[in-house]
């Protein structure tokens, strides 16, 4: 590939978001339809969906590099057909901070911006560890249950970075599955009786109702103690610079008698 990157396209929002915080948002050449981050990505041409971009459109830009993440079989069909047309594409797939912080590294080899990228990795890092400071030997972590989906219920498993948010912010998660994403019944759901129930709204679960108004969910402690929180699936559930704030408000909510 030409070296370094200076016409590059995320196929996946979060990464325009690191690249904006390295301070290279000048090098952003197009965007899918539901990037809105940087502001300045607007102005951009848009090429396509996430899962299905116009292959055309994306040739016309001329990127030197394409950033695709993992994750679906879709995916990587997008990402064989680009590479197939000569260009150079990088995949990605954090499940936790340290995988995100090996990937803003690698960002600023591809882009020559090792500067930018360890200054971004540094200030995340330092939130992060305040977060832990603040929250001392911890005695009693509670339960978390993450509602990715409902009512199809979908659960955050130990394998997404939601999983590594909870943790970070002094919980549990509930679910000891190791996937992304775990189905999961009503019965099984109140047999794990989470003490807090966190709600994302975003494109995965758009009008979420309260968990208090469903059927079944007043068997929950968390609904009963009225922990809930309802949270936005871009901060929590899309690996960038903002997981750290979703470790902030997280940890606000489950430790409100705390500073953060």
């Amino acid at each position: 590939m030409s070296y370094p990157a200076r016409r590059i396209i995320a196929l996946y929002g979060a990464y325009n978001e690191i690249l904006a915080a390295m301070g290279l948002e000048d090098r952003l050449t197009g965007r899918t339809k539901a990037d809105f981050l940087p502001p300045s990505i607007l102005t951009k041409p848009s090429i396509g969906t996430h899962m299905r971009p116009n292959i055309e459109l994306i040739l016309g830009l001329k990127p030197d590099l394409v950033v695709q993440s993992a994750g679906r079989r879709e995916a990587m069909l997008i990402v064989e057909q680009l590479r197939k047309e000569g260009l150079n594409v990088v995949v990605f797939h954090p499940s936790n901070f340290e995988e995100l912080f090996s990937i803003v590294k690698r960002l600023g080899i591809l882009t020559d911006e090792k500067s930018g990228a360890n200054k971004l990795i540094s200030s995340m890092q330092s939130r992060l560890q305040k977060i832990e400071h603040n929250l001392g030997e911890i005695t009693i972590r509670p339960k978390v249950f993450f509602e990715v989906r409902y009512p199809n219920l979908l659960a955050a498993g130990r394998g997404s970075i939601v999983n590594d948010i909870i943790k970070r912010a002094g919980g549990i998660n509930c679910i000891e599955s190791h996937k992304k994403l775990v189905r999961i019944g009503m019965e099984a759901l109140i047999k794990r009786d989470p003490d807090v129930y966190i709600i994302q709204r975003g494109p995965m679960n758009k009008n979420p109702s309260h968990p208090s108004k469903r059927p079944h969910f007043y068997a929950l402690h968390a609904v009963l103690d009225k922990k809930m929180m309802m949270v936005d699936e871009q901060i929590f559930s899309r690996p960038g610079p903002r997981s750290v704030k979703a470790v902030e408000q997280l940890a606000a909510f489950l430790y409100p008698e705390k500073i953060f």
